[in-house]
């Protein structure tokens, strides 16, 4: 590759020979090249003798950024003359990954932007290396809003995407021999080249003050802190279509009038800028730590600032687009506007509407809540408690009176309506009400049950999810509103989680389909079962593989130091670091595994299947048995790794900071994938369908979309093991009664780690979370003793089937082929048309 800055420093001949003219929509290479050229002259971020890797993605960012906004502002301007009925996504959470392949991806440019960079000294992949991801999201919640944002796009959905700008994202993951430690994301550091800036578009954010009697019997919200939310917009192109929608983050920030120069003047420096302060923590992290009160209030602040921004810019839109038209009337709002509550977390959307329809707009109750009900959906992501959001009534009451005024109105009414309508559930109120007070001392407002009473739809997100909540958490409200509740089975988006990050694999896929349609019609991958036991498909796959496994290695030394074979069986678990997904369930395997690898003769260690065991993931920052997970996980790899008797047949690598581009290589690369959470507590799960579709072999629960990945590729092509969902209560309540019998080996995996084998960390606390039959982290809620000696036995089956190379191959090919339903476009066209009623949009 040339090399763009001579050793006197100066450009190279290369870049110097293009000519720097601005071409926004350019196609063809040379004049890619010169706009590329241009934006390096003449958007300068860098100094003006440099052209490295870094300064190369910026500018070809920027080009390509000008090719998306005609498209956008092209889309925006449809979207505003036909008036369509739009979709707005509000989630705290979208883990988009890079956005410069999956752009020139979806254009269908990505070859003109290769040969255009090699005009200018560089190579297309050194270039997108050098984009960080956008520290937006955590985990599966997030990735999933992000693939959801590429199907509306690619169906030519009208529909908007609404977030908060995070500066420092959730945070970058160090493992140290202590464990894991937190950075601050630097991912704006510099400025990220996807965003725009829109300064016209700003809204007024208040927070605690008082609630107003107005003479005429209305009320208003007035005092307090007032702070202003700016937009910045980010393009999500379609695949091969012109249609760009837009992801719309908010920054907070505070008026220069809110600058005290008096205070400043006289030294007091931090109260004269008390508010631009209270601003910049706002979009600081994603979800702070709430041990306290201010971390509780943040939090808060978070989620409001967020729906508070999005329905006043939903609302101007709406009105805008009736500009010019003739007379309208609120009661079309909703069928102009669909709004989705992707989990709990934007629920104060519900409240939040109905104080903008009374307060602002002048309605009355029934009127705003007719039209609230109508536009609002709520999606559930999870059945964990934790994650069933309770706010504390005081804190709420404090930061937001006005909302807390209308949660308790809605609260009295959905009462009233039951005891005038349903007298026989009269017993069922107090778990059915938004407002618990049960406990005095502690009295919370619970936000699911506000989104389930206020929502038209609520959706669980994989069939044996919905099942859960319309049989246990919500049966209640099930027999009041019994077709309120359905099911959407999440998916992933083809283009990234195969075409881009997977092009070896791809490539044969349409050559064997004899077609690339596969690529927006996921389905067509059946076409693949006919060929399943095809010698030249499997050597042709078997290479494909080989080359993701090398890639991989290359990458996992890079990153962590530690070589790994490419003829090892690659075993992948990658996800948030959580007890009921139950890495601990893996590692103690794998600890197991080294230590009956330890009392083998040479002889018996030749006959068993090598194997990489690979963890990634983040325990969040105040979750300590995670923490430990992830400590225990790299004490057993630093012993493993570096005994010479066994590394060739075992090695344990934790990878750093998981994120998007690092699961764009390990994914491919993977040949066993990990999804072995306890039976009903998995939602839906994600990553599961990426491997799946990539061609690994899941080993797994019968949990989430598990289920129904197992149906798709044929039971004969999954490891399962474990109990499942309906025997989960019965086990616990085994165990509480003493009657638990704990596999021999599960406690010679245990007893081996507390040796001392794996150094001297004190992992007693970890491994008494598994012991005793009840107590607070004691009594092995998540069932990893009871489902230990089942999942020894599926490894061991792994192990054999691995062996067989044209058995593993037929199963590989065969899960790819079974993998068409996991599709977000088939999620998607059924939010469409199942729960939003919005159609296609498409820009002509």
């Amino acid at each position: 590759m040339a090399s763009v800055v001579e050793a006197n420093g100066s450009t190279s001949k290369s870049f110097t020979k293009v000519p720097a003219v601005a071409h926004p929509t350019a196609e063809v290479p040379s004049e890619i090249a010169s706009n590329i050229r241009y934006h390096a002259q003449y958007n300068p971020h860098f100094s003006p003798l440099k052209f490295d890797p870094e300064q190369a993605y910026y500018a070809t960012a920027e080009s390509v950024r000008d090719y998306l906004i005609q498209r956008w502002n092209e889309t925006y301007l449809h979207f505003h003359k036909v008036d369509p009925k739009q979709t707005y996504y509000l989630s705290m959470e979208y883990l988009q990954g890079r956005a410069l392949t999956n752009a020139i991806g979806n254009l269908n440019i990505q070859d003109a932007y290769a040969d255009a960079l090699n005009k200018l000294g560089h190579e297309l992949e050194d270039i997108t290396e050098q984009e960080k991801d956008a520290a937006l999201g955590n985990g599966g919640l997030g990735r999933l809003a992000s693939c959801f944002l590429d199907s509306m796009a690619t169906l030519n959905l009208p529909a908007w995407g609404y977030g908060l700008r995070y500066r420092y994202g959730l945070f970058k993951q160090r493992i140290t021999k202590e464990g894991q430690e937190e950075v601050a994301e630097d991912w704006l550091e510099m400025f990220s080249p996807w965003e725009i800036v829109r300064h016209d578009v700003v809204y007024p954010i208040r927070f605690f003050g008082h609630v107003e009697f107005l003479p005429n019997g209305s009320r208003k919200w007035v005092g307090g802190e007032v702070l202003l939310a700016l937009a910045y917009d980010v393009p999500i192109p379609g695949y091969k279509t012109k249609n760009t929608i837009s992801l719309r983050l908010w920054e907070a920030k505070a008026s220069a009038e809110n600058f005290n120069l008096f205070q400043f003047n006289d030294g007091q420096y931090e109260s004269a800028a008390q508010l631009h302060s209270k601003a910049q923590q706002i979009c600081a992290v994603l979800y702070p730590g709430d041990a306290t009160e201010d971390g509780k209030i943040l939090r808060l602040k978070q989620q409001f600032f967020l729906c508070s921004a999005s329905l006043q810019d939903i609302i101007f839109r709406f009105k805008e687009r009736k500009d010019g038209k003739g007379s309208w009337q609120w009661s079309e709002f909703p069928s102009k506007v669909a709004v989705q509550l992707n989990d709990t977390h934007p629920t104060l959307a519900i409240p939040e509407l109905m104080r903008l329809l009374m307060d602002d707009e002048g309605l009355g109750w029934d009127e705003a809540w007719d039209v609230t009900t109508r536009a609002v959906a709520y999606t559930n992501h999870t059945v964990l408690p934790e994650a069933l959001e309770k706010w504390s009534q005081a804190v709420m009451k404090k930061l937001l009176p006005r909302h807390f005024e209308i949660i308790e109105e809605i609260d009295k009414r959905f009462m009233e309506t039951i005891l005038s309508t349903r007298s026989d559930m009269a017993s069922k109120i107090p778990g059915m009400r938004i407002l618990d007070s049960s406990n005095p001392q502690k009295t919370v407002v619970r936000m699911a049950n506000l989104c389930v009473v206020s929502s038209h739809t609520v959706n669980g997100v994989a069939e044996l999810h919905s099942n859960i909540l319309k049989k246990e958490l919500f049966a209640d409200y099930v027999s009041i509103w019994p077709t309120k509740f359905q099911n959407k089975t999440n998916g992933i988006t083809p283009r990234r989680w195969l075409q881009f990050c997977n092009p070896e694999l791809s490539s044969i896929i349409t050559k064997w389909l004899n077609t690339n349609e596969w690529i927006t019609n996921l389905d067509l991958l059946s076409g693949l079962g006919q060929f399943a036991d095809n010698e030249e498909l499997h050597a042709e796959w078997a290479s494909a593989k080989m080359a993701n496994k090398r890639r991989l290695s290359h990458y996992v030394l890079q990153a962590t130091g530690v070589s790994i074979d490419p003829d090892t069986l690659f075993d992948i678990q990658v996800k948030r670091i959580h007890e009921y997904k139950r890495q601990l369930l893996n590692i103690l395997g794998a600890v197991y595994r080294y230590k009956k690898l330890k009392e083998m003769s040479p002889e018996e260690q030749k006959q068993i299947t090598p194997r990489t065991i690979m963890f990634g993931g983040k325990a969040f920052a105040t979750y300590t048995n995670a923490k430990r997970i992830v400590k225990l996980v790299n004490d057993v790899g630093a012993v493993v790794n570096n005994d010479t008797e066994v590394n060739k047949y075992l090695k344990v690598v934790f990878i750093p900071n998981y994120n998007v581009s690092v699961a764009e290589m390990l994914i491919p690369g993977s040949e066993l994938s990990q999804h072995i959470s306890t039976a009903g507590m998995e939602a839906s799960g994600t990553s599961n369908m990426k491997f799946a579709l990539n061609g690994c072999i899941i080993i797994g629960t019968l949990d989430g979309a598990n289920v129904e990945i197992r149906e798709e590729i044929g039971e004969e092509n999954f490891f399962l093991f474990g109990a499942e969902a309906d025997d989960v209560p019965r086990l616990r309540k085994e165990r509480e009664a003493g009657q638990f019998k704990p596999d021999p080996r599960f406690d010679e995996a245990k007893q081996f780690i507390r040796s001392g084998v794996f150094g001297s960390y004190d992992y007693n606390p970890l491994l008494d979370s598994l012991e005793g039959d009840s107590g607070y982290g004691r009594g092995d809620y998540f069932l990893v003793g009871h489902d230990f000696p089942g999942y020894i036995h599926a490894q061991d089956r792994v192990d054999e089937a691995y062996k067989d190379r044209r058995r593993w191959l037929k199963m590989s090919i065969l899960s790819t082929a079974g993998s068409g339903k996991f599709s977000s476009d088939r999620t998607i066209d059924q939010y469409a048309k199942e729960i939003w009623k919005i159609g296609e949009c498409r820009v002509p």
